[in-house]
């Protein structure tokens, strides 16, 4: 199938495949839109089990980054990187400064910032050969860094809101959580519900993540095929997306659903599946939109911790809109949530 016969295309601008031999480098960066500004998104780096499969990553995670900028007030539009890992040769120098070099070939009309599989250090690397990129060591106080951590603080302010409209609660204290992969956001989240007093249920593939959330937080540990399913109050999937479906939705115990996973939902009908068995879902782009905050406010210059802070802290009432124009109009937050940042990116249009 060709990418303009791609079921995932639905107004992307363009997608860009790059091949580098003397790195081994396998990349596709897809720009969806540039309607609000540059396109912007992170590069994930993945075992792949074929071109295909990566390619309708890029597409999907493309426009997930449209609708999160849009729904995060931010001026950027929405584009995504994947390189295809190859399990049989580890990532060079080299490697990600052909990527920058790729990155850079694109006029800016992308920026690129870390994903799943790819550091700090990295974007380092990249910064050599290209401007158009974020998520570098931040200066004393101000933007930048690793946007894990403000995606997580995005995830646990959106997570009280959610359990506030649904448990009627104001506190996550004695609220069971399970948290589908514990890794640098989940991590953090599960620091986060701690503290606040939650009860953690976790999984991840990573034993090393495992054993660390339960020694220091004394999480349960579940097998992952078993997470979705725990007797709990909220389910936060923090791994990778489409683990809500057709399948699984069915034998989902939990009342509220939001994590820091992209795309989340299979498709868009597993959106109404949720609102027909009155499970609250926060969609992910907005939920999840702390990373990207952070990354283009560092982007953009002259911002500072305070003003990433301050952009987080608005989720929670995005959220609440959400909510409550789902409740009213008897409609899936997800259609309530791409229908407002359609309508946010069209008059930009």
């Amino acid at each position: 199938m060709s990418f303009f016969e791609h079921s995932e295309n639905r107004g992307h601008e363009s997608i860009h495949h790059f091949y580098h031999p003397p790195t081994g480098l396998k990349a596709i960066i897809a720009i969806h839109s540039t309607a609000l500004g540059p396109a912007a998104g992170g590069c994930r780096m993945w075992r792949y089990g074929n071109e295909a499969d990566a390619t309708r990553d890029a597409l999907r995670l493309s426009r997930g980054m449209t609708y999160k900028n849009a729904m995060a007030g931010l001026p950027l539009g929405g584009g995504k990187a994947v390189i295809l890992a190859d399990p049989d040769v580890p990532p060079s120098d080299e490697l990600f400064l052909a990527f920058g070099r790729c990155v850079d070939s694109l006029g800016g009309r992308y920026i690129t910032a870390e994903d799943v599989g790819v550091s700090v250090d990295n974007m380092r690397l990249i910064k050599q050969v290209t401007d158009f990129v974020a998520g570098l060591p931040p200066m004393e106080g101000s933007a930048g860094g690793d946007p894990s951590p403000w995606t997580a603080d995005g995830v646990y302010l959106g997570l009280k809101a959610a359990a506030k409209h649904r448990l009627g609660v104001d506190s996550l204290a004695k609220i069971r959580v399970a948290v589908q992969g514990v890794g640098k956001v989940g991590y953090d989240l599960c620091r986060q519900l701690h503290a606040a007093g939650a009860s953690l249920v976790i999984s991840d593939v990573n034993e090393r993540n495992l054993e660390r959330a339960r020694a220091d937080f004394g999480a349960r540990i579940v097998e992952p095929g078993k997470i979705l399913f725990e007797d709990v109050d909220v389910l936060a999937p923090c791994a990778m997306g489409a683990v809500l479906d057709a399948s699984s939705i069915p034998d989902i115990k939990a009342s509220v659903i939001g994590g820091a996973a992209n795309n989340q939902l299979a498709t868009e009908e597993d959106g109404q599946r949720l609102f027909d068995r009155d499970i609250l879902y926060a969609p992910d782009y907005v939920i999840n939109g702390g990373g990207i905050i952070s990354v283009s406010l560092e982007y953009m210059g002259n911002k500072t911790e305070a003003d990433v802070h301050a952009q987080i802290a608005l989720i929670p009432g995005r959220l609440a809109d959400i909510f409550v124009a789902s409740q009213k109009q008897h409609t899936p937050t997800n259609v309530i949530a791409d229908s407002m940042a359609n309508a946010i990116v069209a008059a930009a249009a």
